[in-house]
């Protein structure tokens, strides 16, 4: 699949350049040719030499070299390349290439490019964490950069989190998706729920939950990217809707419901949204005022969502798939939602309180269908999302024809 493919890695600084030699050496294995730019900070952590003796060619380094920039130029050395990869993708890095700034070969090159660009993200959980990082990834999505990771586990500074650079594997896998355009859920459509429902309880105050919605429009946005029309129905969240998804944001759990029914016919119907179980019966139209008691608020039972979809007649997705968010007997719990709502699959996970699920990057997945339970092992949400999106690509695929 990456037979003469040409990719431009730029390495910026980080302990996590070693995992690039061995991101380099994967590539190259597997047919394509891998041209090198490495940051000042770069040359800190791993030598050109080595980068030159693994991608057999020239390391690129300096924006003002005369022999460089008249035999390759930074011009051509990104136009040149199928693809763009920068691996580690410092938070450095990410600040500078969410500004446009062009002060090295690294920025220069990223700014004269007019082809895909795929980052790896590394860094200390707590520079991972920070709002700036998060707006500037924000951005660079928003522009069509795609992401591979952060993944979750220990790091270099011995603080354990989000973080970790993607194993290489992971990054040639995601490269071959970028290149191949993956097109295994293409003339499929499939809905996803995602984030939290607010239920009003005057026009100031509401009930609703910790949801970020970082799982569901990971989800959605892998869907998206093996080829599938892909409408995600949103709760508040501040999450940014993925590129080439149709989003439909809503507030109210009747309000999740109706957008869903308009989105028929899907075929894949993921409910990854934290819809609230109940809403206040007859919210007054103003606010209410403290005058010494409390007020009795008369709460109603919100729609089942998953329940109605997935017990739908004729135009019943072909796979429904559900969430259960546990504090306690996970997998138990999970087993019976399973049977009481009538879906193909849920996937359970612990929301209790230390889990880090509600508003982290990471989750821990079980998946429980009618032949048993997969346990998965912590990863990135987008790692999750990545994965679900194959096993649905693989459950839809056309079974080969039986032969006598």
């Amino acid at each position: 699949m990456l037979q003469n493919r040409r990719i431009l890695l730029i390495i910026s600084g980080g302990i996590a350049g070693y995992k690039s030699l061995e991101l380099i050496r994967r590539l190259r294995e597997r047919g394509a040719a891998v041209r090198c730019i490495m940051t000042a900070a770069a040359k800190q952590f791993i030598t050109p030499l080595s980068v030159a003796s693994l991608s057999e060619d020239k390391v690129y380094d300096d924006l003002w070299s005369l022999t460089d920039e008249s035999e390759m130029g930074h011009i051509r050395l990104s136009r040149e390349a199928d693809l763009v990869v920068v691996a580690p993708a410092s938070a450095d890095l990410i600040a500078r290439m969410s500004a446009g700034l062009a002060d090295d070969l690294a920025t220069t090159a990223l700014l004269a490019s007019d082809k895909p660009v795929l980052v790896a993200p590394a860094m200390n959980v707590v520079m991972w964490a920070h709002p700036a990082t998060q707006a500037n990834l924000a951005l660079l999505e928003k522009r069509g950069v795609r992401r591979i990771g952060p993944g979750c586990g220990e790091l270099a500074c011995g603080e354990t989190g989000s973080g970790r650079m993607a194993e290489p594997l992971e990054i040639v896998a995601a490269i071959e998706r970028v290149l191949s355009g993956d097109p295994r859920l293409s003339g499929r459509r499939a809905l996803v729920t995602s984030g939290p429902t607010r239920e009003p309880i005057d026009p100031v105050r509401y009930i609703s939950n910790h949801s970020s919605g970082k799982q569901g429009h990971a989800i959605a946005a892998a869907l998206a990217a093996l080829g599938a029309d892909t409408v995600l129905v949103s709760g508040p969240t501040q999450e940014l809707a993925p590129a080439g998804v149709q989003l439909v944001p809503v507030e109210t759990a009747a309000q999740m419901l109706a957008a869903c029914e308009a989105a028929f016919p899907v075929d894949i119907a993921v409910m990854a949204a934290a819809v609230a179980d109940w809403r206040v019966e007859s919210a007054p139209g103003h606010k209410l005022k403290k005058n010494g008691t409390p007020p009795v608020l008369r709460l109603a039972e919100n729609p089942d969502i998953l329940s109605r979809i997935a017990q739908r007649g004729n135009d019943r997705p072909s796979l429904v798939v559900g969430f259960a968010a546990e504090t306690e007997d996970v997998v138990g719990n999970a087993r019976r939602k399973l049977r009481r709502k009538h879906c193909d699959w849920i996937l359970a996970n612990d929301v209790s309180p230390g889990s880090g699920t509600f508003g982290g990057d990471c989750n821990t997945i079980h998946l429980v269908d009618a032949k048993g339970v997969e346990d998965w092992p912590l990863m990135t949400k987008e790692a999750v999302a990545a994965r679900l999106a194959e096993r649905i690509a693989a459950s839809l695929a056309p079974q080969p024809a039986r032969h006598p």
